[in-house]
């Protein structure tokens, strides 16, 4: 990077550092420091819930995502205004009328203590784990890119949000996703921008719409059925997004702390209500027009000689194996491929602009077929990167567009968008280790206390518990190195294992008034999640084919099936005696 792009990293870190020290002034209690005395506007909350939501990951991988498979990510994300709407109506007002600090406490009431604790057990153990991921993920991609040290950057990376975190509690997160998400809307507009602008002259921003979509990358909407079949292993269509998606946002936004924590900090149920139902309708715009910048990113590389692989590194690791000359004969063939293509683009292009386009089909089936023999090459590579000699990764996703930002845009912005990548994770890093600290100091430290403490000990106490989680997660973030770069999967499936079973329990809460047995909601818990365990098992051996995002409607209707089936039992078992 140039020295302009270091001075606005340095910047923007450090305006964003000192913003949520100067927020961070708040009442020294519980009330205070987690829930920011329940006095946010719900313009605060909705940003402060899409900052939470919106990792690094989101800005990083979704364009890359675009890029290779289209737009149909988006899909991921249909099921999130109905959650909203259910949400609303059912969990809110419970929430706010007891006045809880973790939505978990509702458990105890409802059930009894074992209940709350294994809901609030499975929520630490996931979100623990996944935001020592997240910690990681763009962590791995800034050490590949610029040479940094993996673990120098995940201590950067997870320490400097610790800072502002521990001082502030909830207002300090709240005020800095604010600001934080204004400077990556605004990175990312410009990116966008300039995407275009980079283009031939009389190549526009329709036509870049045009080119990419013919070459399927503005794939919005997929059924997911292939020959009459739908296809279950299928892991983002319509039938998925809606439904799998519908039950994950629910648990996400309904049951996970770190999202609970954000719309309690509102200053009465109407807020609170807002901004979710507002977090409903912006959200999958937001997602649209993030992933519509890879697919315009997509048409910018069909005029310009497209990376054979996006992480140099991972190359560079490859050329030093038995497969060094089948690359450079690879390399070769996709340069001369890649000169073909421009050639033919820019063709298609001029021919838009004509009255005569009669050979416009002609040119674009050239251009498909150039395409799949690029992506067959980047596939050979891939593989020859994945084979156990090797020892390398396959999977350049996440580096399609950081690569694209590095090499080709101006001075002051890579810096800007390089420092998207620290605030995005920030945001939700910052909201997780929150939520950590709030169910570890109500939901088992002060219920296992013998000793009474005071507002301002209590205090002290959950900032010792956010330094710890912070620790925590960025000691995580070192163990990771050894998973592979897979990470945006890693985070959603990791969800997925757990999220479906704590749904599952504050359905049968809101819903199953009949049962009011501890026992029994609390081994269906266990039956469920043992289930939802079992059913990933058996797809990663591949006895059968199930994208990820079913096992959240297994994890809750598991827990449904199971509460009235142990219901039944019991009372059959209490007739019987009588």
């Amino acid at each position: 990077m140039s020295q302009l792009d270091w001075i606005v990293l340095g910047g923007t870190l450090l305006a964003i550092i000192s913003y949520g020290l100067y927020k961070s002034r708040t009442s020294h209690n519980l009330d205070g420091y987690f829930l920011s005395n329940r006095s946010m506007p719900w313009g605060l909350v909705l940003l402060s819930i899409m900052g939470t939501q919106a990792s690094a990951i989101t800005f990083l991988s979704a364009p890359g995502q675009a890029y290779t498979d289209g737009m149909r990510f988006v899909q991921y994300y249909f099921g999130i205004p109905l959650a909203m709407v259910v949400i609303c109506i059912f969990f809110v007002p419970i929430f706010r009328k007891l006045k809880v600090y973790t939505a978990y406490e509702y458990l105890e009431n409802r059930f009894d203590n074992k209940t709350r604790t294994l809901t609030s057990f499975l929520f630490l153990l996931q979100r623990g784990l996944s935001t020592g991921i997240s910690v990681f993920a763009p962590s791995i991609i800034l050490s590949s890119l610029f040479g940094w040290n993996i673990y120098y950057t995940n201590l950067l990376m997870g320490g400097l949000l610790i800072i502002y975190t521990m001082s502030g509690g909830a207002k300090a997160v709240a005020y800095t996703q604010q600001l934080q998400l204004i400077i990556i809307f605004t990175g990312m507009f410009l990116a966008g921008y300039m995407v275009v602008r980079m283009l031939p002259d009389h190549v526009g921003f329709t036509d870049a719409l045009e080119i990419s979509g013919k070459m399927g990358r503005l794939n919005v909407i997929t059924t997911g059925f292939e020959n009459g079949k739908f296809n279950w292993s299928d892991q983002y269509n319509l039938l998925s997004g809606i439904v799998g998606g519908f039950f994950l946002a629910l648990s996400y936004f309904g049951a996970d702390q770190s999202q609970v924590g954000r719309y309690l900090t509102a200053k009465s149920l109407k807020e609170s209500r807002m901004g979710l139902l507002m977090n409903g309708l912006v959200k999958v715009p937001m997602q649209f027009a993030i992933l519509l910048i890879g697919a315009l990113v997509f048409t910018f590389y069909q005029f310009n000689k497209a990376p054979l692989f996006f992480n140099e590194v991972q190359l560079k690791k490859l050329e030093q194996t038995k497969y060094s000359d089948s690359l450079s004969s690879a390399s070769t063939l996709y340069d001369a491929i890649a000169i073909q293509k421009v050639a033919t683009v820019k063709a298609y292009a001029a021919e838009s602009a004509s009255a005569d386009n009669l050979s416009k089909p002609e040119l674009l089936n050239q251009l498909r077929s150039l395409q799949r023999q690029s992506d067959s090459l980047r596939t050979k590579v891939k593989s020859w990167l994945n084979k156990k000699e090797v020892g390398g990764d396959g999977n350049d996703t996440n580096f399609i567009f950081l690569r694209f930002v590095v090499d080709h845009l101006p001075a002051g912005l890579v810096g800007l968008l390089i420092a998207i990548i620290f605030l995005a994770s920030w945001g939700s890093i910052a909201a997780a280790i929150n939520s950590l600290a709030s169910c570890t100091m109500v939901d088992f430290h002060r219920r296992f206390t013998k000793q009474k403490e005071s507002g301002e000990d209590e205090y002290r106490l959950s900032k010792k518990y956010t330094l710890g989680w912070g620790i925590f997660c960025i000691i995580v973030a070192m163990f990771t190195y050894n998973i592979g770069n897979s990470l945006i999967e890693a985070v959603n499936v990791l969800g997925s294992l757990f999220y479906g079973v704590i749904l599952g329990v504050f359905l049968v809460a809101f819903f199953l008034k009949k049962i009011r047995s501890g026992n029994v909601v609390f081994w269906a818990a266990v039956l469920a999640e043992l289930l939802v365990l079992t059913v990933f098992i058996l797809t990663r051996l591949g006895v059968f084919k199930m994208g990820f995002l079913w096992l959240n409607p297994i994890g809750a209707l598991g827990v449904l099936f199971f509460s009235v089936l142990l219901q039944g039992l019991k009372r059959e078992r209490v007739g019987s005696r009588q």
